[in-house]
């Protein structure tokens, strides 16, 4: 018989020992698994690229949907308004040497060039400064930000520092050039492999400046034009982009939800985002993702598990070209009780850990805590940041504790944003383990708090 003392220590120890067999339950089933695979598959085979507004975005929420409805898991559908682009006719030659054909794909949110196109001269900046300095000399002419990304960082693996250097002149470089009068705007693919691939990505206009077309050439034929110019050479291009913007579209913002057995009023936001670019089918960025946290929400279904918080799956949708998923998300539920936010979206390679809001001894706490499960995993290194994703970011703003899952970054730029980020980029087992991962973090976290 236990003495007082030892039945209050084992009152205390009971969620951990509990919440343990939980988390080596969801990691042994989903690691015997093919489902996460299967569900990405279907995404990407079946129903392909879903950029917001499309009829694939469309299908992929009545899809997901139906899957979680047939595992038996409390889901509704959240309206959200979303952008409607398309993306048209992209053709370019250098019609000062040969009509040689460059390689490039429009920005995502780009107008279009006139119905003709645009023949103008190139000129090469390396940044924000070297455009400054020139000023109004780039008026009538096409500015190429030759902004290639720091490998060096990329062997490293800090692939999305690299990645943040580099995405400055995508999304800004259109409005600075128009500051001056360019007629267009270019910068080099934000990747860090190419084979002649294209990487898009959305752009931001500023609403004081002029709207200009712009658009990413492959690595291969900015660096020709980096090379013809730095010989002192004039390159001048023959532009003709085409894409429009539609009438938005009535969307949704995808929403499982098991119920906390404790305390449902206290919630775990898991998410990823559902629409993808149009170039390739998103199996990367973000149907992995998507799978990750449908596997976790049907893993924890399935194995009866009650954790003692609510965990809600959301799956967002347009953040790629505007982040109103995450955004509309905010607004709904910004009064209720989030204790942790959750996302994936950084591709479905090896689990390397999680970044994390958490700091000093609460860090130190959670690392601790996790290690037993997430070393099974090769996911349990912890590391403090401020940004966790973009999809939960308003959560975080508000105070929430936030997390993101970290795949092994090496590959992940070489197929992000491009039409090679289809499901033979994706090993199953791999896309288990991060799954795995993402269902014992959540577990841990809804049953023990942070």
């Amino acid at each position: 018989m236990l003495s007082a003392a030892g039945a209050m220590l084992f009152a205390l120890a009971a969620p951990l020992f509990a919440q343990q067999s939980a988390t080596d339950r969801l990691i042994a089933s989903e690691l015997a698994s093919s489902q996460a695979y299967e569900t990405l598959a279907h995404l990407t085979d079946e129903i392909g690229p879903r950029l917001s507004g499309s009829k694939q975005a469309a299908a992929a929420v009545e899809w997901t949907t139906e899957r979680f409805r047939a595992w038996g898991i409390d889901i509704r559908n959240e309206p959200v308004m979303v952008p409607h682009w398309v993306r048209g006719r992209e053709e370019a030659q250098l019609v000062s040497h040969m009509d040689q054909k460059i390689v490039l794909t429009a920005l995502g949110g780009s107008v279009a060039t006139p119905e003709n196109g645009i023949t103008a001269e190139v000129v090469e900046v390396n940044d924000f400064d070297e455009l400054q300095a020139l000023g109004t000399k780039v008026k009538g002419k096409i500015v190429y930000f030759n902004n290639p990304m720091d490998m060096e960082l990329v062997r490293a693996r800090h692939s999305f520092e690299a990645y943040r250097k580099a995405v400055a002149f995508r999304g800004a470089g259109a409005s600075r050039a128009a500051e001056f009068g360019a007629v267009a705007a270019l910068i080099r693919s934000v990747g860090s492999a190419s084979l002649r691939t294209p990487h898009t990505g959305s752009l931001h206009y500023d609403p004081k400046q002029p709207k200009i077309p712009a658009a990413a050439m492959t690595a291969e034929d900015a660096m020709l034009i980096d090379r013809l110019i730095k010989r002192g050479q004039k390159v001048r291009m023959h532009l003709v982009l085409t894409p429009r913007e539609l009438p938005d579209v009535k969307s949704f913002n995808v929403v499982a939800e098991i119920k906390g057995s404790e305390h449902p009023e206290e919630i775990v936001v898991i998410g990823g985002h559902l629409d993808s670019w149009d170039l390739g089918t998103g199996a990367i960025d973000d149907g992995s993702g998507v799978a990750m946290v449908m596997e976790t929400m049907r893993l924890i279904k399935q194995l009866d598990i009650h954790p003692r918080r609510t965990i809600r799956c959301v799956l967002f949708m347009n953040e790629e070209n505007g982040l109103r998923g995450g955004k509309q998300y905010f607004e709904d539920h910004k009064s209720e009780k989030h204790i942790a936010a959750i996302e994936t979206d950084a591709g479905a390679a090896a689990p390397t850990g999680f970044t994390t809001t958490l700091n000093g001894d609460a860090l130190s706490a959670m690392d601790a805590r996790m290690q037993s499960s997430l070393s099974k995993l090769g996911a349990a290194r912890f590391e403090t940041s401020k940004e966790t994703g973009a999809d939960t970011s308003f959560l975080v703003a508000a105070g929430v504790t936030g997390f993101s899952l970290i795949p092994d970054p090496l590959h992940y730029f070489d197929y992000h944003h491009t039409p090679a980020d289809t499901l033979d980029k994706v090993d199953a087992h791999e896309l288990a383990l991060d799954s795995a991962a993402i269902a014992a973090l959540a577990v841990a976290i809804a049953d023990g708090g942070v």
